[in-house]
């Protein structure tokens, strides 16, 4: 696997050779992330091409208002009924076309193609916008697959091509949908969900607010910044030693940090985050990437997903604010290092979702 990367790691301080009046040297750190090149991609690309259009096993989190209402997963989920889970579908298809979009040679790309137009039709999402009328699942995968919906819908958007064109005309109701639900569900949560799981509104919101920036959708966009700042602009000394949680594929503090960084000017970010996490700008700071005992088990495999979104989070600052954080690559670079050998295995519990992170943290790279 580390063959196949193209690693360069933080190697120190670059001298600058003296000049006359110099009386000191000028120190700047090498910030070099992790390179996804070709070879990963394929690797990579081969996960969720495998369970795309794999329905069983299958965990549906339904809620019946009556026996009715019971039917197998392609009948409800038509176009996102693979990879165990209907949001891991939804990202998985986002993944796939990233993938296209940065690497035209990818291997698999003409499978890719096809699997794609036939998910994605607009029958098929028909069917999953009249899912979310369906009594009692108004709130399904709220806000996490809402954001990977928008996540996927702003991929295809920029991706200059005629299959992004048709895929994205044929998602739009759904996307339109999921915009709708964010306007509507936003004012009313008076409270941040603070966890490490799918719940977590700062997740959901940095994913939509990129959305919102990229497609210029102003009314989304004012609405997500609104409620972060209601709900995160006083925060102070965010708890990290108290993570991770057992299950958490998700850091509650840097996908705080992630979504404020994305909202606040430089200089008000700055001010923020130094009252918010103050021991991020000590280059002596230390986070160990999280430690997986079983990845047969489907919650404890949820470690190497944080390892991912952590390091997504980290190379997101450190893009932004490379004198003041790029001493934070080693650590962002170890956390890809402990997972990403490992996810390609035969544990669907972890390979029905993984390549997603893993591809969205290298993408994020320096």
């Amino acid at each position: 696997m580390k063959k196949s990367l193209i690693l360069y790691t933080f190697l120190g301080l670059i001298a600058i050779s003296c000049q006359p009046g110099n009386d000191s040297l000028e120190e700047k750190p090498a910030i070099k992330g992790i390179e996804l090149t070709l070879e990963e991609a394929n690797r990579l690309a081969a996960m969720p091409l495998h369970c795309l259009q794999e329905e069983y096993p299958n965990k549906l989190n339904q809620t019946l208002e009556s026996e009715s209402y019971l039917k197998g997963p392609k009948a409800l989920h038509p176009a996102f009924y693979g990879c165990f889970d209907w949001h891991s579908s939804v990202h998985g298809h986002w993944m796939l076309v990233a993938l296209l979009r940065q690497f035209p040679e990818l291997e698999q790309r003409e499978l890719i193609q096809s699997k794609l137009l036939e998910n994605i039709s607009k029958e098929n999402i028909a069917v999953e916008v009249a899912y979310f009328h369906m009594p009692q699942n108004s709130s399904f995968e709220r806000t996490y697959g809402w954001a990977w919906v928008l996540k996927l819908a702003e991929e295809l958007y920029v991706w200059d091509d005629p299959l992004a064109r048709e895929l994205e005309e044929n998602l739009q109701p759904l996307t339109a949908l999921m915009v709708e639900k964010y306007l509507e569900f936003l004012p009313k949560l008076i409270y941040p969900i603070r966890v490490g799981e799918h719940t977590n509104i700062a997740f959901g919101l940095s994913l939509a607010y990129d959305y919102a920036q990229t497609l210029e959708d102003e009314v989304l966009k004012e609405m997500i910044k609104n409620r972060a700042m209601d709900w995160f602009q006083d925060d102070t000394d965010c708890p990290l030693t108290w993570e991770p949680s057992g299950f958490d594929f998700l850091s509650p503090c840097l996908q705080e940090l992630d979504v404020m960084r994305k909202i606040l000017s430089p200089d008000d970010f700055k001010t923020w985050v130094d009252r918010f996490m103050p021991t991020l700008a000590n280059r002596e700071f230390e986070l160990a990437p999280g430690r997986v005992s079983d990845r047969t088990d489907g919650k404890l495999v949820h470690l190497d997903g944080l390892n991912f979104s952590r390091a997504w989070v980290l190379y997101g600052l450190i893009n932004a604010f490379p004198e003041e954080y790029g001493h934070l690559i080693a650590i962002a670079n170890q956390h890809i290092e402990y997972s990403l050998p490992s996810i390609v295995d035969d544990n669907y519990e972890g390979t029905h979702w993984l390549g997603s992170f893993a591809i969205y943290a290298l993408q994020q790279a320096p």
